[in-house]
């Protein structure tokens, strides 16, 4: 009993433990990480807008539903490759620092999404024409498998504990201010040019914008300083004698991280894995199916159904800085609970008043599903993060985030649209959506709460240096109150503290 005792004793903090974060430089980080994520989905938007536009470029001897399903497949193409991006960036991430892949991957994201613009159609290059497609893809992908988890680190290890759940919101805030500019840019045009217009060559002034924005954000990205964890990180490894060092770095190749992650931290990647199922088939179903799924299925007018899906992308850009303030506030767990729930009761509902017909109750159901995203947008980017501790953080969360994404949700578009295919039921996307609310409920009940706590392996984060004073002066004081209860159970076993109940 007395080592049991002595185990639970903590050092009391010391001034040197406690992090004081940099506002401007928070500010810095947050706006770059956001714009590499605002760039990525902006690219989706454009493609899911487009993809019976591109289908009739791309694969134009193919009946109307094969062209989308085939315009989709290509999109899901990208997700295959997402591991490997996963599997190199991740612990590279993790090695040589959050900043210099973060650049990488923005450079990489630019240079495809650019290229597309200039791809020949079917009618020009026939089969080569939908091979560059997907080409194109492929890059954007591997590129991808480094970008989500390396923004949402690099945004975690900044943000001082009580505000990471507000701060990492703006990233996937950019998330859907990209989306909303690159569908807003499809439907501006379709409404300027028409179908025919667009079909014609309008299709490629959306992907030649990602041009200029790349370089924006590779600027951006270039100005930022790694993050006090990974500089702490560093600093602590190379403090270690030769005989230790040799030893750890043997340990940390690729291969042994990744060893480690599988082996001592698999409990860690089955909840990442399950609430990324959770988020991104709700996210990807409403931002890349939805539209497709209005227009090609329910016979929407074009137009109608891309003002609601974009009604439904700023209805989540102005509410997910609220969510994530409140996860500060309630904790991830409940909110990610809440929302796995409502969308098991509410996704039928949302999708029968999708199928009504007209714009009042079609906008309703986007409004609900909407409401229902925004629940787990705006909680993931504080959540993910600190279920790793910091050695591993980018890694683990590359490999475990891009494997659940390319199995469940960049597929959902191409599994959703031929599973409607084969059967005809127009309720597929409600009953899809529910799978992943009850995937999405059983990982929050094994999640353990992280808000207000500081990421594992680092120290606490703070804002000012009054509260850093507090936080050592208030861990003193429980040092203390620990101390003296070591002491009174081993003075004397049978008798409990009088503050204990």
């Amino acid at each position: 009993m007395h080592r049991t005792l002595l185990r639970r004793r903590k050092t009391p903090l010391t001034i040197d433990d406690v992090t004081v974060t940099d506002r401007p430089e928070v500010h810095r980080a947050v706006s770059a990480a956001a714009l590499g994520n605002m760039m990525e989905w902006f690219d989706f938007g454009v493609y899911a807008y487009m993809a019976a536009t591109l289908g009739k470029v791309f694969f134009p001897s193919s009946s109307p539903g094969a062209q989308v399903i085939s315009a989709f497949a290509t999109f899901a193409a990208a997700f295959l490759v997402r591991p490997l991006g996963g599997l190199v960036f991740g612990p590279l991430g993790d090695r040589i620092g959050r900043q210099k892949v973060l650049a990488a991957t923005m450079i990489m994201m630019a240079v495809s999404t650019f290229a597309v613009g200039f791809l020949p159609s079917y009618a020009t290059a026939g089969f080569g024409a939908p091979v560059l497609l997907l080409l194109c893809r492929l890059v954007q992908g591997f590129s991808t498998g480094g970008e989500y988890a390396g923004a949402t680190t690099y945004i975690a290890e900044y943000a001082p504990d009580k505000r990471r759940g507000f701060l990492g919101s703006w990233l996937d805030f950019g998330t859907f201010v990209g989306y909303a500019l690159g569908s807003g840019l499809v439907t501006v045009l379709t409404a300027a040019l028409g179908t025919d217009g667009m079909t014609d060559w309008g299709w490629r002034l959306p992907f030649l914008v990602a041009g200029p924005l790349g370089l924006i954000g590779l600027y951006m990205r270039m100005r930022l300083e790694e993050t006090p964890a990974f500089r702490a990180e560093a600093e602590a490894a190379a403090e270690a004698d030769a005989r230790l060092a040799s030893a750890e770095e043997a340990r940390q190749s690729g291969h042994g991280r990744l060893k480690e992650i599988f082996t001592k931290h698999w409990h860690a990647v089955l909840i990442c894995m399950g609430l990324v199922v959770v988020y991104n088939v709700t996210s990807y179903l409403v931002t890349s199916y939805l539209p497709t799924y209005m227009t090609e299925t329910l016979g929407e007018d074009p137009t109608t159904a891309q003002l609601l899906i974009l009604g439904t992308m700023i209805l989540v850009a102005l509410t997910i800085t609220t969510v994530g303030r409140t996860s500060d506030l309630w904790g991830r767990r409940p909110v990610f609970m809440a929302g796995s729930a409502a969308l098991v009761a509410l996704a039928a509902p949302a999708m029968l008043l999708i199928r009504a017909g007209g714009a009042l109750l079609p906008a309703f159901g986007c409004l609900i599903l909407g409401l229902l995203l925004v629940c787990f947008a705006g909680t993931a980017a504080a959540t993910l993060p600190a279920l790793f501790p910091t050695r591993l953080r980018y890694g683990a969360l590359s490999v475990s985030y891009n494997i659940s994404v390319s199995l469940f949700g960049g597929t959902t578009p191409l599994v959703v649209s031929g599973l409607l295919e084969a059967t005809h039921d127009e309720m597929i996307p409600a009953y899809y959506l529910m799978a992943a609310g009850v995937v999405g409920v059983v990982s929050a009940f094994f999640l353990h709460e992280t808000a207000g706590k500081p990421l594992r392996g680092s120290g606490p984060m703070v804002e000012t240096p009054e509260q850093a004073r507090r936080l050592v002066a208030h861990s003193r004081t429980e040092a203390g109150r620990r101390a003296r209860d070591i002491w009174t159970h081993l003075r004397h076993p049978g008798r409990r503290h009088h503050d204990e109940p």
